[in-house]
């Protein structure tokens, strides 16, 4: 399928929750899984980083610590990924939940030959759990796991389908961009991704594709090559 051998999906945390924004909602989880089961079964392989926003933003929070805070949205994304993961299975995939530390016998450790024998397996394996460390984001965690296991590209799953010169929401006459350079949004902070995010991807060449999630069979279609979001190009 398409010019990708294997992926890392990035999907945010209030996608799985389809229109409640917290939680999740198993119909909207269930297309996911379906498009992504689309895919393995195309010789595609697969690998997700979720967000936690459907249960965590601590950042809103001056109450709490900041690295408690990052802590607990560190949790809420291995919830996520359990989630969808039982969800991928109910339809027939194979999976793992991989984090960057100990959770029990909920997850494994993650190591990149632990996610090559995976994905080489046609399991569909989950990062969950960022970085592991505060302070970085679940799209920075997305660059460095898409560089340390060779992705072809990440495919950036958002409410918005894509990148504007500025919020649709507030202007009709927003512009959206077909293709873009990473190097643009380092240089002028356009907060696509978080900066670190960025600047990992601009410098290890590491392309991207930003679409809506909630179109019809996005993902499949993006990876098919018939992107209707933006690619941000590294070149």
């Amino acid at each position: 399928m398409g010019q990708y051998k294997r992926v890392l999906l990035k999907l945010s945390g209030e996608a799985l929750s389809g229109d409640k924004g917290t939680g999740f909602d198993e119909a909207t989880c269930v297309k996911v899984a379906e498009q992504i089961k689309t895919l393995v079964d195309d010789g595609v392989e697969v690998a997700i980083v979720i967000g936690g926003g459907n249960f965590w933003r601590g950042r809103t929070s001056e109450t709490i610590d900041r690295t408690k805070a990052d802590q607990i949205g560190m949790l809420a994304t291995v919830m996520n990924c359990v989630y969808m993961s039982e969800i991928c299975r109910s339809v027939g995939l194979m999976t793992n939940v991989l984090t960057p530390f100990e959770c029990g016998s909920f997850t494994k450790l993650f190591s990149k030959d632990r996610v090559n024998k995976y994905l080489g397996k046609g399991m569909v394996v989950f990062f969950a759990g960022g970085t592991g460390h505060p302070y970085f984001s679940t799209d920075t965690a997305t660059a460095l796991r898409a560089i340390e296991i060779d992705a072809d590209i990440i495919l950036a799953a958002k409410s918005i389908d894509g990148v504007y010169d500025s919020d649709p929401a507030k202007n009709p006459d927003a512009k959206k961009y077909e293709t873009m350079k990473m190097s643009d949004i380092v240089d002028d902070k356009l907060g696509v991704v978080d900066l670190a995010a960025a600047v990992l991807c601009m410098e290890n060449k590491m392309p991207m594709c930003v679409f809506g999630l909630n179109e019809e069979n996005s993902i499949v279609n993006t990876v098919s090559g018939t992107c209707t979001g933006t690619i941000i190009t590294v070149d």
